[in-house]
Protein backbone atom coordinates (compact mmCIF):
# COMPACT_ATOMS: atom_id res chain seq x y z
CA UNK A 1 0.00 0.00 0.00
CA UNK A 2 1.69 3.20 -1.13
CA UNK A 3 1.10 6.22 1.04
CA UNK A 4 2.91 8.81 -1.12
CA UNK A 5 1.06 12.07 -1.42
CA UNK A 6 2.12 15.23 -3.21
CA UNK A 7 0.84 18.66 -2.35
CA UNK A 8 1.35 22.09 -3.78
CA UNK A 9 1.71 25.26 -1.72
CA UNK A 10 -1.10 25.85 0.78
CA UNK A 11 -2.75 22.49 -0.01
CA UNK A 12 -1.06 20.44 2.71
CA UNK A 13 -3.14 20.12 5.84
CA UNK A 14 -3.26 16.55 7.11
CA UNK A 15 -4.55 15.95 10.61
CA UNK A 16 -1.33 14.82 12.25
CA UNK A 17 -3.22 13.10 15.05
CA UNK A 18 -4.97 10.69 12.67
CA UNK A 19 -3.10 7.46 11.93
CA UNK A 20 -5.27 6.99 8.83
CA UNK A 21 -3.55 10.02 7.28
CA UNK A 22 -0.06 8.69 8.02
CA UNK A 23 2.24 8.57 5.02
CA UNK A 24 4.85 10.31 2.95
CA UNK A 25 4.11 13.83 1.77
CA UNK A 26 6.06 15.89 -0.75
CA UNK A 27 5.85 19.54 0.26
CA UNK A 28 7.55 22.86 -0.28
CA UNK A 29 10.33 24.02 2.07
CA UNK A 30 8.05 26.76 3.38
CA UNK A 31 5.67 24.11 4.76
CA UNK A 32 8.18 22.47 7.11
CA UNK A 33 8.16 25.11 9.87
CA UNK A 34 4.36 25.13 10.01
CA UNK A 35 4.23 21.34 10.08
CA UNK A 36 6.81 21.28 12.90
CA UNK A 37 4.72 23.74 14.94
CA UNK A 38 1.56 21.72 14.35
CA UNK A 39 3.27 18.48 15.33
CA UNK A 40 4.74 20.04 18.48
CA UNK A 41 1.31 21.42 19.41
CA UNK A 42 -0.11 17.90 19.03
CA UNK A 43 2.76 16.53 21.16
CA UNK A 44 4.18 14.38 18.37
CA UNK A 45 7.88 13.62 18.19
CA UNK A 46 9.45 15.87 15.52
CA UNK A 47 12.75 14.99 13.84
CA UNK A 48 14.25 17.35 11.28
CA UNK A 49 16.89 16.15 8.80
CA UNK A 50 18.64 18.64 6.53
CA UNK A 51 19.62 16.91 3.29
CA UNK A 52 21.36 19.95 1.83
CA UNK A 53 24.39 18.64 -0.04
CA UNK A 54 23.54 15.02 0.78
CA UNK A 55 24.99 12.85 -1.98
CA UNK A 56 24.31 9.26 -1.08
CA UNK A 57 23.57 6.46 1.32
CA UNK A 58 26.51 6.86 3.72
CA UNK A 59 25.92 10.59 4.15
CA UNK A 60 22.15 10.08 4.46
CA UNK A 61 22.49 7.38 7.13
CA UNK A 62 24.97 9.54 9.06
CA UNK A 63 22.57 12.50 9.02
CA UNK A 64 19.62 10.32 10.02
CA UNK A 65 21.64 8.78 12.84
CA UNK A 66 22.12 12.27 14.29
CA UNK A 67 18.69 13.79 13.61
CA UNK A 68 16.73 10.73 14.72
CA UNK A 69 19.11 10.10 17.63
CA UNK A 70 19.38 6.47 16.53
CA UNK A 71 20.65 4.01 19.15
CA UNK A 72 24.40 3.42 19.37
CA UNK A 73 23.73 -0.10 18.09
CA UNK A 74 22.40 1.27 14.77
CA UNK A 75 23.96 -0.79 11.98
CA UNK A 76 24.46 1.94 9.34
CA UNK A 77 22.59 0.06 6.60
CA UNK A 78 19.15 0.09 4.99
CA UNK A 79 17.85 -2.88 6.97
CA UNK A 80 18.88 -1.29 10.26
CA UNK A 81 17.14 1.95 9.27
CA UNK A 82 13.96 0.08 8.33
CA UNK A 83 14.02 -1.84 11.61
CA UNK A 84 14.65 1.33 13.63
CA UNK A 85 11.74 3.19 12.01
CA UNK A 86 9.31 0.31 12.55
CA UNK A 87 10.31 -0.41 16.15
CA UNK A 88 10.48 2.99 17.82
CA UNK A 89 10.76 1.87 21.44
CA UNK A 90 14.11 3.67 21.55
CA UNK A 91 12.31 6.98 20.78
CA UNK A 92 9.05 6.85 22.77
CA UNK A 93 6.20 9.04 21.57
CA UNK A 94 2.57 8.58 20.65
CA UNK A 95 3.25 9.70 17.07
CA UNK A 96 6.07 10.86 14.81
CA UNK A 97 6.75 13.56 12.23
CA UNK A 98 9.95 13.36 10.18
CA UNK A 99 10.86 16.49 8.24
CA UNK A 100 13.38 16.36 5.40
CA UNK A 101 14.60 19.71 4.09
CA UNK A 102 16.40 19.94 0.72
CA UNK A 103 15.34 16.39 -0.22
CA UNK A 104 15.94 17.22 -3.87
CA UNK A 105 19.70 17.29 -3.26
CA UNK A 106 19.63 13.56 -2.51
CA UNK A 107 17.05 12.91 -5.22
CA UNK A 108 19.24 14.53 -7.91
CA UNK A 109 22.60 13.12 -6.82
CA UNK A 110 21.58 9.61 -5.74
CA UNK A 111 18.18 8.75 -7.18
CA UNK A 112 18.42 5.07 -6.24
CA UNK A 113 19.20 5.93 -2.61
CA UNK A 114 16.33 8.43 -2.59
CA UNK A 115 13.96 5.74 -3.87
CA UNK A 116 15.16 3.26 -1.25
CA UNK A 117 14.60 5.88 1.46
CA UNK A 118 11.06 6.45 0.17
CA UNK A 119 10.39 2.72 0.30
CA UNK A 120 11.63 2.49 3.89
CA UNK A 121 9.58 5.52 4.94
CA UNK A 122 6.52 4.10 3.19
CA UNK A 123 6.93 0.78 4.98
CA UNK A 124 7.30 2.52 8.35
CA UNK A 125 4.24 4.72 7.73
CA UNK A 126 2.16 1.72 6.69
CA UNK A 127 3.28 -0.26 9.74
CA UNK A 128 2.47 2.66 12.07
CA UNK A 129 -0.91 3.26 10.46
CA UNK A 130 -1.76 -0.44 10.74
CA UNK A 131 -0.89 -0.16 14.45
CA UNK A 132 -2.99 2.99 14.99
CA UNK A 133 0.00 5.32 15.37
CA UNK A 134 0.38 8.68 13.59
CA UNK A 135 3.55 8.58 11.49
CA UNK A 136 4.41 11.17 8.85
CA UNK A 137 7.39 11.94 6.64
CA UNK A 138 7.43 15.30 4.87
CA UNK A 139 10.05 15.74 2.15
CA UNK A 140 10.62 19.27 0.91
CA UNK A 141 11.12 19.44 -2.84
CA UNK A 142 11.06 22.37 -5.27
CA UNK A 143 7.62 22.91 -6.81
CA UNK A 144 8.51 21.23 -10.12
CA UNK A 145 10.04 18.23 -8.36
CA UNK A 146 7.04 18.00 -6.05
CA UNK A 147 4.73 17.66 -9.04
CA UNK A 148 7.03 15.11 -10.69
CA UNK A 149 7.35 13.02 -7.52
CA UNK A 150 3.60 12.73 -7.06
Amino acid sequence: MSLYRSYGPREIDPNLTQPTQSGIYFVGSDDLARLARTAARDELRVCHTDLSGCHGKADLLRRLSVSLELPATFGDNWDALADSLRDLRWMPAWGYVLLFDHADDLRRSAAADFDILLGILDDAATFASDNDMPWFAFLALPDAATEAAG
